[in-house]
């Protein structure tokens, strides 16, 4: 009881602290989210710091609301819009000592927010008075009992509203809990931990999943679609005989009515039928309409409105009515309780559509009153949460239509009966498992929906339905088919009985199914199927059973679909010669029965991945196949061709084919379509048998085979040929000659063969849009930048050294992958050209030996290869970081968002802060990264509403028990994608595939939440997967909750796969592994992965991450020792910039999310690259400090030396770790803010390596993703710089561009080095997830920072714009924070800036040293005092 009345207390005092004290703010919207323990650890990102002296009128307003005693409601300064602003307050704003006494005193305790009824109001002209203000946010103090009623108490009655997803708001009723929806809609999404429920509830992105409102919102849209009312100067007829007089209008439904009385509806109701009619502009009269009727009797009302905007509103929605050919009334998605009673008016209203609201049975517009809708025909109540059947509905004797799908019916009333003109009944979705006999009566009922219920059986009623042909039965709990009870439905020609976990079908009786046509029986559980009984079937779908046999009648079979089974066999008696289309693919045929070749008409036939030897030859002549697909099988050899065939299209990969039959293509004349990739064809057959082809192959693939360059003088006769794959041979060149007559050529791919060049005759094929040649010894480039309609030439991982071009690009050129060409060298003439190419790839060129690099580095390097396929963009992410945390960790991602762009890149931009900070919540693998993926699909914001995508996260670190053990790898992942680990040369799936298809558990979960699974296996029609990143309005069927498997690592691991969806539907694990270990170069293998997708037949996006694993017994995992730098390499200067400094702090590494500038080792290959993938985790922990964390020793060295006390521990902080002094590397893309435009030294104007510039841009490509998180395993932040970092929250960001003032700053991305010239150090502390959603993005979804004046690095690919939701433009610092530097350093700082000289790339000096440098930059020089930087994370979130 005491707890009860505490949890009273502040509820009983919300109206008195509201108006004692409560700050109101202009133009805040008011809003709601539930919020938890304000206290915990995990609610740092829900609130921020503004700087101090900036909210002291909030602090003193709530001190004061404090000092009156009141510990209830409390109306709180909030910008809603959360960009970092002086408006923002913190929680200890929010809440008092009592507060958080009363938060931390139990997990079931919180508070709840209200969000308020108005949206922000537009700008009105002339002055603004206070009383325009929006209210403010209320927080009610409450725990998981306290109810809707106790709520509403203090509120005059006032009734919650609830919204999930942005979507529907309903009223909730009084009993309910609100703070316990919360807790229990999280615990949904997968959290476990009472107290980590409580830190989430408090976090205010949450709000975009699920809200609560004090009022109901208003939606002006809505609101003029649903009625449209106001007092009008109205006249009738078209005569001059009826004067204008003032009257109510109303138009509602499919009428307009109109009062007989001004101000009142007391009156007679003048009713026009708008449907059919007309609505015209009067032109005589200024904001004038006419509305006329239809029929013979027509009537005519002329409106005169006060305002344009009344007039177009009126005009818009009038127009709508009048154009529909039936009365149509559509009120679907608009959360009504119940209709507008005016709606009962328009009594020719025939179709009403109250989908998605939340009608009450009982009020003026409740389903009570329906009944006066006397010509009403079709109602659809689906998705209302009626709980019960609606027995009102049985009045209206009318209905031939009623649809109440999704609305948890638990049983159908005796009075279904009445309704004797019904004919589509429909009830999916819902919890029936019998129907009343009564239902039995409706003898003109046709079509009866029962799929997704609980029937364990075919109910009986059915038997006497004599109308109904179709019963749709899919998703209930049917084990068992009696074939006997179907004799005693005649009338039902198609069954759907997918997905009811079907055991067996008994078919014991002898006298035939004449009336069964077709046939679904798919994802089920069947052994075998035995339906020779059904002699009139056409159609039967059987496909992911269990079938070892299938035993049909053939007399009127037209289509069969058994794919994904066991079937050995298939007995079809007599043959079915009506046969058309038969997939038996996925199961273990060794032969085609013979009644396969005797089918008469049969046109597409797959048989794909089974156990073929060999092909029938009279399968080869048959005069009506169209499509054959046998690829993965065991073929040999193909039949020879004895005829002309009608074949148009052949897939014949992955066999054992060692040739093709010579009169192949000239026998074959109508084909379009081969694939004959993955055989060991060493020659193709002659296009023809003279001179003149006929010809007609439009795309040929070839990749993968012993093909030599002899080949390609046989190619000469299709000169039809569109698409042409010849990747992976043993190709030595390509004639000349030969290649020019393909003038039709649109998509060349010649990869991985041993090309030194591409014909110049290339450039006779004007329609060439694409041209892959990667991973050959090209050194020319091929002369296609003059071809008319190039989009994309891939010519990476060659030995390109230069490359002359024409003296202007065609404007079609979207992609240039120059990638894995150490020689190459660009001159700036060629950069200019390249500026307007959206996506350019280019190489950091590497500066130290292989023999220098010491470190983590060694242990893992990774390569990457994204393609767009046929599709206009592309929707695969991958994130990649080879340092994480500590530097002996690294993380790797890849996200597909199937037909979205924005969430995969969101996703890179956040996943890996999330991460970095989850670990320092848990050191349980699988609580910390199924943490990350809730985490970051709730920071999806908006985005993640109604976009997901499927997601996967690796992670190599040491086991936190073991500090010394070796390394293990924990994956987590949703949706499709999927990572594979070679051990000892064998494959090691580590993810589950969350697809319906793959998954019982999974298809089991989603039917018990009762969602529409569709056809296709999608849920609600939208995806195939059970689990994504986003959707959440999918929820609680689609679950971000993510499968964790952690591995630990051993010497026999050779390399880590991940990939999408599409790489692994054309890749079996086997072949991925043993491409790889072909290839072994990361980079290149990622490539080949890719392109041998694409020739398998993948049109689609496909995403490739080959992380190559060097761990062993003699992989010493300690940290390297320190080493001398030297201060000069290969004559590149050294480039020091201001010193910095701030008071010590724990013992941590920083971040390169710090913003501090680092250089970056350039021998870091590209592969190896990651970007500044931004983040919006506001949560970071990275500290640094002159007390350097203990050594790091592997199990092989227990023995920790110190090397030197005052080292920083590894980071991202390079070889200038100590007092920020760094120091230049060589060819790195680097340079001083006095350098010129063109990337030149104003100087000497000689270039600098690595750097593209292209006049007053400058342009390098970084090859992704994210160094930002290297360094987030040290301990947490102390109190007070915690308080440091919540001071820089609130300060502004103007126009998205970091203010720049006179230090150089040098922003690492893992390899390739972004320059920034402007202002101090300490003033670029920011996040480089925030930073980098605002700048430039790549092809492969890198983002870099935003550019600002003359020095800009330029990319390809904008980050995706969202104007609003959770990312938009960050906080800006403010102009007062300055440089700290202690006093104990101040003396050696004046020395070294008086030492300083400018940076000038130049010749190198003579006395320069050789290059020694150590890998592992992370150490500082000894003896020098180390820097410690502060780090400050912004809350980027909207």
């Amino acid at each position: 009881m005491k707890d009860e009345e505490n949890a009273a207390r502040p509820v009983r005092n919300a109206e008195a602290d509201a108006k004692n004290g409560a700050a109101v703010e202009d133009g805040a919207a008011v809003a709601v989210a539930v919020t938890g323990s304000a206290a915990g650890a995990g609610a740092e990102a829900a609130w921020t710091k503004p700087k101090p002296g900036l909210v002291e009128g909030a602090g003193e307003r709530g001190a004061v609301a404090a000092r009156g005693g009141t510990t209830g409601i409390r109306v709180l300064k909030r910008n809603m819009k959360r960009n970092g602003s002086r408006g923002c307050v913190t929680r200890k704003n929010r809440f008092g000592s009592r507060e958080r006494d009363w938060l931390k005193g139990d997990a079931q305790r919180g508070c709840v927010c209200l969000y308020g009824a108005s949206e922000p109001q537009a700008p009105v002209p002339g002055p603004q008075t206070t009383s325009t203000a929006q209210p403010d946010l209320k927080l009610v103090l409450c725990s998981t009992s306290t109810t809707v009623e106790e709520l509403s108490a203090q509120r005059n009655g006032q009734g919650l509203y609830l919204q999930l997803h942005g979507d529907l708001i309903r009223r909730l009723d009084s009993s309910e809990r609100p703070l316990q929806m919360v807790y229990d809609y999280l615990t949904t999404m997968g959290y476990a931990d009472p107290l980590r429920v409580q830190q989430e509830a408090a976090n205010s992105d949450l709000s975009c999943m699920i809200r609560f409102y004090s009022e109901r919102p208003v939606n002006a849209d809505q609101q003029d679609r649903t009625l449209l009312k106001g007092v009008f100067s109205v006249r009738k007829g078209k005569t001059q005989l009826h004067k204008w007089a003032e009257r109510q209008v109303i138009l509602c439904g499919t009428c307009l009515i109109v009062a007989s009385v001004k101000d009142s509806l007391t009156g007679k109701m003048h009713i026009l039928p708008l449907v059919g009619g007309k609505v015209e502009e009067v032109k005589r009269r200024q904001h004038c309409l006419m509305f006329n009727s239809a029929g013979p009797q027509a009537q005519t009302y002329y409106v005169n409105f006060d305002t344009l905007a009344e007039y177009q509103r009126w005009h818009r929605q009038a127009s709508k009515v009048v154009s529909q050919t039936i009365s149509l009334v559509d009120l679907s998605c608009y959360s009504l309780e119940e209709v507008p009673e005016y709606l009962f008016y328009s009594q020719d209203v025939t179709h009403l559509n109250l989908r998605h609201n939340f009608i009450s049975l009982e009020g003026p517009g409740g389903l009570c009153n329906f009944n006066r809708f006397v010509q009403l025909k079709s109602l659809n109540l689906s998705h209302n949460r009626l709980g019960v059947f609606p027995e009102s509905v049985c009045e209206i004797p009318t209905l031939s239509e009623l649809t109440l799908s999704c609305n948890g019916l638990g049983s159908i009333p005796p009075r279904i009966g009445n309704l004797q003109s019904l004919q589509t009944l429909c009830l999916d979705g819902n919890h029936l498992s019998a129907l009343p006999e009564e239902l039995g009566g409706l003898s003109q009922l046709c079509s009866l929906g029962l799929s997704f219920n609980n029937f364990p059986n075919i109910p009986a009623v059915l038997e006497r339905l004599c109308a109904v042909d179709k019963l749709a039965m899919a998703g209930n709990r049917v084990d068992t088919l009696e074939l006997s009870s179907l004799l005693r439905m005649k009338h039902i020609k198609s069954i759907d009985l997918r997905l009811n976990g079907l055991h067996c079908i008994k078919g014991e009786t002898l006298e035939p199914i004449k009336h069964l046509t077709q046939l679904d029986l798919r994802d089920n559980l069947l052994t075998s199927l035995d339906l020779s009984a059904a002699c009139n079937l056409e159609t039967l779908q059987c496909q992911r059973n269990q079938l070892g046999s299938l035993t049909l009648s053939g007399f009127t079979l037209r289509s069969l679909h058994a794919n994904n089974n066991r079937l050995a066999t298939v007995n079809i008696y007599p043959v079915p010669n009506q046969l058309t289309h038969m997939d038996l693919s996925w199961n273990l045929l060794e032969y085609l029965p013979d009644w396969v070749c005797d089918s008469r008409k049969i046109e597409v036939l797959d048989v794909s991945h089974n156990l073929l030897l060999e092909l029938p030859a009279r399968l080869l002549s048959g005069l009506s196949l169209r499509k054959l697909l046998a690829g993965s099988n065991a073929l040999q050899r193909l039949p020879d061709l004895l005829d002309h065939i009608p074949l148009e299209a052949l897939d014949l990969q992955h066999n054992k084919l060692g040739e093709l039959p010579e009169s192949f293509f000239y026998k074959a004349l109508n084909l379009k379509y081969l694939n004959v990739s993955a055989n060991a064809l060493e020659t193709i057959p002659p296009s023809s048998q003279s001179e003149e082809s006929l010809s007609t192959l439009q795309e040929l693939y070839l990749t993968g085979n012993n093909l030599n360059e002899n080949c390609a003088t046989l190619l000469v006769g299709h000169q039809n040929l569109r698409v042409l794959h010849m990747a992976y041979n043993q190709l030595l060149s390509f004639p000349a000659s030969k290649l020019s007559k393909l003038e039709l050529l649109e998509e060349l791919n010649l990869s991985g063969n041993k090309l030194k060049t591409i014909p110049s005759t290339v450039s006779s094929c004007k329609r060439l849009h694409t041209l892959i040649a990667h991973s050959n010894h090209i050194s020319v480039f091929p002369e296609v930048l003059n071809l008319p309609e190039i989009k994309l030439v891939d010519v990476s991982c060659n030995e390109l050294t230069e490359i002359l071009l024409p003296d202007s690009l065609p404007a079609t050129l979207q992609e240039l992958d120059l990638t894995g060409n150490s020689s190459l060298m660009l001159e700036h003439k060629t950069l200019n050209l390249f500026s307007h190419i959206t996506t350019l790839k280019l190489d950091q060129k590497p500066s130290l030996s292989a023999g220098d690099s010491q470190g983590t580095s060694t242990l893992w390097d990774h390569g990457y290869a994204e393609m767009s396929g046929q599709r206009n963009k592309l929707c695969v992410s991958v994130l990649a970081v080879d340092r994480f945390g500590d530097s002996m960790e690294a993380a790797y991602a890849i996200f597909d968002g199937d037909r979205n762009e924005e969430v995969p890149r969101l996703l890179q931009c956040t996943m890996g802060d999330v991460l970095a900070e989850e670990i320092q919540h848990s050191s349980v693998d699988s609580v910390y990264m199924c943490n990350t993926f809730l985490t970051s699909h709730r920071k999806l914001g908006m985005a993640g509403q109604k976009l997901g995508a499927s997601g996967l996260l690796c992670y190599i670190h040491h086991e936190s028990s073991e500090p010394g053990s070796y390394f293990s790898l924990t994956v987590a992942n949703v949706g499709t994608c999927q990572a594979v680990l070679c051990r000892d040369g064998q494959p090691l799936a580590l993810s589950k595939v969350f697809s319906l298809e793959q998954s019982a558990d999974e298809m089991e979960r989603v039917k018990t939440a009762k969602a529409i699974i569709t056809e296709d296996n999608k849920v609600s029609g939208v995806t195939c997967c059970s689990r994504l990143l986003g959707c959440s309005y999918l929820s609680p069927w689609v679950l971000p909750k993510p499968w964790v498997r952690t591995e630990p690592l051993c010497a026999q691991d050779e390399f880590l796969i991940l990939g999408n969806r599409a790489l692994f539907q054309r890749l079996s694990y086997q072949e991925a592994v043993k491409t790889v270990l072909a290839v072994r170069d990361p980079r290149a293998a990622a490539k080949k992965l890719c392109t041998l997708a694409q020739s398998y037949g993948c049109r689609d996006n496909v995403g490739a991450v080959v992380v190559a694993l060097h761990i062993g017994e003699d992989s010493c995992t300690c940290e390297p020792p320190l080493t001398t730098l030297t201060t000069e390499i290969r004559g590149t200067p050294v480039l020091t910039s201001v010193p910095i400094s701030v008071p010590p702090v724990d013992p941590a590494t920083p971040s390169s999310s710090s913003g501090i500038a680092s250089e970056f080792n350039s021998e870091t290959s590209a592969s190896e690259v990651g970007s500044e993938a931004g983040s919006t985790a506001s949560d970071e922990h990275p500290s640094s400090g002159p007390n350097a964390r203990p050594e790091r020793r592997c199990s092989l060295h227990p023995a920790a030396t110190i090397c030197n006390a005052g080292v920083v521990g590894t980071g991202n902080l390079g070889p200038g770790a100590h007092q920020a002094l760094f120091q230049r590397q060589p060819s790195s893309a680097t340079f001083s803010s006095n350098q010129s435009d063109n990337g030149l030294d104003s100087d000497d104007e000689a270039p600098l390596e690595g750097v593209i510039s292209n006049g007053s841009k400058l342009e390098v490509e970084v090859d992704i993703h994210c160094c930002a998180f290297q360094l987030r395993s040290g301990p947490p932040d102390s109190p007070k710089e915690l308080d440091l970092r919540h001071d820089s929250r609130g300060s502004d960001y103007n126009n998205s561009k970091v203010r720049r003032q006179n230090s150089v700053v040098v922003s690492a991305t893992n390899g390739c080095l972004l320059a920034v010239c402007g202002r101090e150090i300490s003033d670029l502390k920011k996040s480089p997830s925030t930073s980098s959603l605002f700048g430039k993005k790549l092809s492969n979804g890198s983002v870099v920072a935003p550019e600002d004046s003359h020095n800009i690095i330029e990319v390809a690919l904008e980050a995706p714009k969202k104007k609003s939701g959770y990312f938009a433009a960050p906080a800006q610092q403010d102009p007062e924070d300055q440089l700290v530097v202690p006093p104990s350093l101040e003396q050696d700082v004046r020395e070294q800036l008086r030492g300083q000289s400018p940076v000038v790339p130049g010749p190198p000096p003579l006395s320069t040293p050789p290059t020694n440098r150590d890998r592992n930059w992370d150490h500082p020089q000894p003896g020098l005092p180390p820097a410690t930087f502060q780090q400050e994370v912004y809350d980027t979130a909207l």
